[in-house]
């Protein structure tokens, strides 16, 4: 760190990992409860799910057809790049806050804050999308038990026409269902995060059950002629900051095509990066988070790949539903019995999803917080019982709640993608960086063939980035322009950094 003690040199002092290891002591440190199993259940809870239950149909419908299978390898091999840089830092630095406390030992403090508030942004959106997609999987399974909700009640009062490349109204009011389950969720996690990995353990062996039967049964249902055309948008799909660089393009001029699919599907992937975030929850952080962070990657890699193979097999990709695929697939081949069991097994399977992505955003408002860049009386604030940051979780709660009642799944899907590729872009960067200025640092686990794999991170993660619609990245500019307002009101001033170079 700096010893210049000028303000503005103060916006890009590094913290120093002692200062970090030594902050998460004391009263308002979290309680260390999860071993590798139950980390490696809270990233297969987060990442399985988000992307089968949810993501798979719109992305092969609208992007991609069969060659998603091809885009999930593309965001797979880019997700371990990132997983490696993530599990570094991990083992490292085993404090809440995840890629925004990377940030701050490496980058300094403006570059922490932008991917603190990014990740609020990523962990919120990704949340609402999540909850969307629970609200259809709800509704499915009920249906087979006769109850139907209102259509004013159901869905959000907007939906994307890929046609035309605009919003349309839908006639509804709001999502109830998705409102309903995120308040669920928020007092599951303000009772505490014991109860939350116990609970997430259970819709994890649900779900993973439910996975190996779509891929049992629904391979003797597949139809090899669904797959052709393999590629029927193309194989690339790229474009620069919104301009159309190689591909075909949609009637709102978004690219489609693979790779605009693995753009699209990364959000399914988003789950490994949140193990990072309870580092400090770990028993063994140095040994654990590593183990939960790449095992939980590879095995939904797997399964993914395995999913999308029958899913397209089973449905040509133009007849795939939108929000949710999986069940209804089966009711297309003729077993509607199966399509209540799988929309049943699918709103346990997104519960623990959302559980997870609810569960890592108020973390990262902890460590923003401590280092006063955030209200600490709020944002700051582990109840004294349960042992969690209880008054950021309602904060989440609510945040997440208005977007998933009121935004369609299309629109949230694009904005949790960029943030997250943002994310990762900071992190493995700041993998490079540390280790060119703290060569020293003690390394529990050490990502291999540096500077190969972070260079490769950095670049695969903007190349999705430019695949986006332009229209992400004006959302995710003005995300950030109000954040920096934020930072310079009141975070710079009341920064603990500042405050103790001054």
């Amino acid at each position: 760190m700096s010893n210049d003690p000028r303000p503005e040199s103060q916006i890009f002092a590094r913290k120093p990992l002692a200062l970090l290891l030594e902050e998460a002591k004391g009263e308002n440190r979290l309680r260390r409860v999860l071993g590798p199993v139950q980390l490696t259940a809270l990233g297969v809870g987060a990442i399985i799910g988000a992307g089968i239950f949810v993501a798979t149909g719109a992305a092969a419908h609208n992007i991609a057809g069969p060659s998603l299978m091809v885009s999930y390898v593309i965001a797979g091999i880019t997700c371990i790049f990132a997983a490696l840089c993530y599990a570094e830092f991990a083992a490292m630095v085993p404090v809440a806050g995840s890629a925004y406390t990377y940030a701050y030992a490496t980058l300094g403090e403006l570059f922490a804050w932008i991917i603190g508030w990014d990740l609020i942004l990523e962990y919120g959106v990704s949340s609402a999308a999540v909850a969307t997609g629970w609200s259809a999987y709800f509704q499915s399974a009920v249906s087979n038990l006769g109850i139907h909700i209102p259509k004013l009640l159901s869905e959000s009062p907007w939906k994307y026409d890929p046609a035309t490349g605009h919003f349309a109204s839908t006639g509804a009011m709001m999502n109830l269902p998705a409102l309903i389950i995120v308040a669920i969720i928020t007092a599951i996690l303000v009772k505490g995060i014991q109860e939350s990995a116990t609970f997430n353990g259970v819709m994890v062996a649900i779900k993973v059950a439910a996975v190996l039967f779509v891929i049992g049964v629904g391979a003797f249902f597949i139809n090899t002629t669904n797959w052709h055309p393999f590629a029927p948008f193309g194989w690339t799909g790229i474009s620069f900051f919104g301009h159309h660089v190689a591909g075909q393009m949609d009637g709102g001029g978004a690219p489609i095509g693979t790779m605009a699919g693995a753009a699209i599907i990364f959000f399914a992937y988003i789950g490994f990066d949140s193990v990072s975030t309870h580092a400090e929850e770990a028993k063994n952080p140095q040994r654990d988070v590593p183990i939960g962070i790449i095992v939980s990657l590879v095995v939904c890699t797997f399964l993914y790949i395995a999913v999308v193979a029958v899913l397209t097999g089973m449905v040509k990709f133009d007849r795939l539903d939108i929000n949710a695929p999986v069940s209804i697939a089966f009711r297309q081949n003729g077993m509607p019995w199966a399509e209540g069991l799988i929309a049943t097994a699918g709103v346990a399977g997104i519960t623990s999803v959302l559980l997870v992505m609810m569960l890592s955003g108020p973390r990262v408002f902890l460590a923003m917080a401590r280092d006063g860049l955030l209200p600490k009386a709020t944002f700051g604030d582990v109840h004294p019982r349960f042992r969690t940051p209880w008054k950021s979780t309602i904060l989440v709660g609510l945040f997440v709640g208005a977007l998933a009642g009121f935004l369609p799944i299309d629109a949230l899907l694009h904005l949790a993608n960029i943030g997250t590729l943002l994310a990762f872009v900071i992190v493995c960067a700041a993998v490079l960086i540390m280790r060119r200025k703290h060569p020293e640092a003690e390394r529990p686990f050490r990502c291999p063939w540096v500077p190969f794999v972070p260079v490769m991170g950095v670049l695969s993660c903007l190349m999705l980035m430019f695949s986006l619609p332009v229209a992400n990245w004006w959302r995710l500019i003005a995300w950030l322009a109000l954040g920096f307002v934020i930072y310079f009101l009141y975070g710079k001033k009341h920064s603990v950094m500042r405050q103790q170079a001054s």
